[in-house]
């Protein structure tokens, strides 16, 4: 079964995306998610170019490199030119180049006449809105409604398709065109005479602008402009990273390519940049996976981390409100800007219902303060982190058992609230679903780091007695995790402890996390990375969300048996935290090959898990996002857990631990990453003769040093 980006492309620049077929149009037939986006409205469902009333030839489509622009080429069918003239087919070369930016789709159609004689044609678009919420397009119904109200043409030539919602909100679609045109509203076909020389050359631009009421409109700016000033945009973002190179070309392009897809989901907002979830379901802000995201590109854009903190502290919980699942100190788990969510229809116009976002979130502070050194931006959010800490003790573990659970509140909030959401994704080991309040394993590790995390920091804020306090509290959480979670005879964490306080005795991927933040003692290490590379769970391209020989084990389900590229990249970086370095390679090397048969080597969300079979990609998951932000970002986390890096301002180093290079890489190269305010170059060599590697570096900053650890 292909992927939805298998057969489409997707353009995405902030609040707006579109994701269109290889022609560079839309179709609105049948269950299609095609379409122009704008803050989780689709305005435009039908988009098609025709010469002469015919569809055109693909000659070729692709994305460019930096992830900016759709560049279609497409030829003629044999036809009758409006002066009579038999036309050959491929006689004629049709140009597509579309882009997104500042909320403006952009167009431009270049035709090249091969004849030797004129030729005169017709290029005609055929426009169409449905102004559809992204939750309608997901399959949610509705009861009701706004109107569609009908195309109109206004006396300067622009075209308007606009849509009065019961929200009381007018979204409008302003399309403005480089030339007049004739316009058969009635049919919304719009036509476009051409008379082309010999030898000669046509061209068509248009923009469509996306508006609705209370919101700044954006200016008229030509293609050119546009796409002049994209394109230092997208060096502005890209400058966040430092340039990375290796012995290999195909994994220098899932670098690559990552990155671009990274750089294209980062929105702007007051407080900086914010990585977007991913499109077409989740183009807009997630706590959970912002953080995530962050934390994997940490090492090498701390910036980005300092931005996602800072906005997520402003939109913090004050208060409760069980119809948003909020209470205070609760970082938020995603806003929306739709119609449904402003009529209520459904919660998530700000909503809550997270379990973990709210200890990540102390976990990236402490990550981030590790990493830079930033008093600063600690001294402003360690009120921030103060709520937090006060949600995670008295909202989180409600009932006081030592361990942080979660039971929804919100009528139409999500039963499961854990980063696997779905409402089957806990259950017990006859399959019978786990009741409520659930308590995750991840979770627990989750919030045993924050509590860490949170010591580090209070203890530079000069609060000593906090600082004990949280450090004690962490220990104590360990000690109560390891004995209550660990199922001997599975060789693996619970899943999570069920309302009963009963566990969830089935092997999951979640127990990974375990490794990831440290909470796992270390004697269990090495059972439980054995357990998590049987082929129950290890499927060749990655760790199974489920293990294979459990009761609701379907690899083709969204959390029971299925494969998240994110998930394997944290406990990879689990596995190299307690040394186990060729096993994390492992999984790099498992994710490496799955990009290799995936268009553009876009990791999606997830993909199937089914087993490996030789010669064959992959099997997609059809509907999963791509991109999505913490599953292209996952790469910059295995690579750090490859290189066991890490920069310690307060003691002025910078470690390798276990430093290790898989077969396919003989070097790597990293330029421009920044220490204090500086920038410096490091390079990783692998030994030919054995699994040792060098590291050389340039630039070196003053009283900084180098350690190497191999043990």
């Amino acid at each position: 079964m292909e992927s939805y980006e298998e057969k489409f492309n997707v353009l995405n620049h902030c609040d707006t995306f579109a994701i269109l077929n290889r022609w560079g149009n839309i179709d609105s037939g049948g269950n299609q998610i095609q379409g122009i986006y704008n803050r989780d409205t689709r305005f435009i469902n039908h988009l098609h170019l025709l010469l002469n009333g015919m569809p055109l030839d693909l000659l070729s489509s692709s994305i460019t490199e930096e992830n900016g622009t759709l560049s279609t080429d497409l030829s003629n069918p044999g036809f009758t030119s409006l002066n009579g003239i038999k036309v050959p087919a491929a006689s004629l070369h049709i140009h597509r180049s579309q882009f997104l930016k500042d909320e403006v789709f952009h167009e431009k159609l270049d035709i090249q006449n091969y004849l030797d004689h004129p030729c005169s044609v017709k290029l005609s678009l055929v426009i169409k809105g449905d102004f559809a919420d992204i939750f309608e397009v997901r399959g949610v119904k509705r009861k009701a409604r706004g109107r569609l109200m009908p195309l109109t043409k206004s006396e300067d030539g622009q075209l308007v398709i606009s849509y009065e919602g019961l929200d009381h909100i007018r979204r409008k679609a302003i399309i403005y065109f480089s030339q007049p045109f004739e316009a058969d509203l009635a049919h919304q076909l719009l036509h476009f005479p051409l008379d082309l020389a010999a030898k000669g050359f046509g061209q068509l631009e248009y923009a469509i602008h996306f508006e609705q009421t209370g919101r700044a409109s954006q200016p008229k700016i030509a293609y050119g402009t546009a796409k002049d000033e994209l394109i230092p945009r997208l060096k502005h973002k890209n400058a966040y990273f430092p340039i990375i190179e290796t012995s290999n070309e195909q994994f220098t392009h899932w670098l690559n390519r990552s990155q671009a897809d990274l750089v294209s989901l980062m929105a702007e907002t007051p407080y900086g940049k914010y990585p977007y979830a991913g499109v077409p379901w989740y183009n807009t802000a997630f706590g959970r996976d912002g953080i995530i995201t962050a934390w994997q590109t940490l090492w090498l854009a701390p910036q980005l981390s300092k931005e996602v903190l800072l906005f997520l502290a402003a939109h913090q919980a004050e208060q409760e409100d069980k119809t948003s699942d909020a209470e205070p100190g609760k970082i938020l788990h995603e806003m929306r800007n739709g119609e449904m969510v402003a009529l209520n229809e459904l919660p998530f116009k700000k909503y809550y219902g997270t379990i973990d976002a709210t200890p990540l979130f102390i976990m990236l502070a402490g990550a981030y303060y590790q990493r830079t050194g930033d008093f600063s931006t600690m001294k402003q959010l360690w009120p921030h982190i103060e709520a937090a800490l006060n949600w995670i003790d008295n909202y989180g573990d409600f009932d006081g058992d030592g361990f942080v659970e979660y039971q929804h509140k919100a009528e139409r909030g999500l039963t499961n609230q854990g980063w696997k959401d779905s409402f089957d994704a806990i259950s017990h080991a006859d399959g019978t679903l786990a009741k409520s309040p659930i308590a995750l394993c991840e979770v627990q590790g989750y919030v045993y780091a924050a509590k860490k995390s949170a010591s580090y920091i209070a203890y530079d804020l000069g609060k000593t007695a906090v600082a004990q306090k949280l450090k004690k509290s962490a220990l104590d959480l360990r000690k109560k995790f390891n004995e209550q979670f660990w199922i001997e005879e599975k060789q693996c964490f619970a899943l999570a402890l069920d309302g009963d306080k009963k566990p969830c005795m089935i092997n999951t991927s979640n127990a990974g996390h375990a490794l990831f933040t440290g909470i796992a003692y270390e004697h269990l290490a090495s059972k439980l990375v054995k357990t998590l590379l049987h082929p129950d769970l290890f499927a060749g391209w990655g760790i199974r969300t489920l293990a294979a020989n459990e009761a609701r084990y379907n690899p083709m389900s969204y959390h029971n048996g299925s494969i998240w590229p994110h998930d394997v990249a944290l406990i990879a970086s689990g596995f190299a935290k307690y040394g186990f370095v060729v096993e994390a390679a492992r999984l790099t090397t498992a994710l490496f090959d799955a990009s290799l048969f995936i268009p553009l080597q876009r990791l999606p969300e997830l993909f199937c898990g089914f087993e490996r079979r030789q010669g064959e990609g992959p099997t997609a998951y059809p509907v999963a996002c791509s991109p999505q932000a913490w599953s292209v970002s996952s790469v910059f986390l295995l690579l750090q857990s490859l290189l066991g890096l890490e920069i310690i301002p307060d003691k002025k180093v910078i470690r390798f631990n276990k430093p290790y290079l898989p077969s396919f890489l003989s070097w790597i190269k990293l330029s421009g990453i920044q220490v204090d305010s500086l920038r410096i170059n490091l390079e990783v060599l692998r030994h030919k003769s054995n699994e040792h590697v060098s590291i050389y570096w340039n630039n070196q900053p003053k009283d900084w040093k180098m350690e190497v650890s191999m043990e």
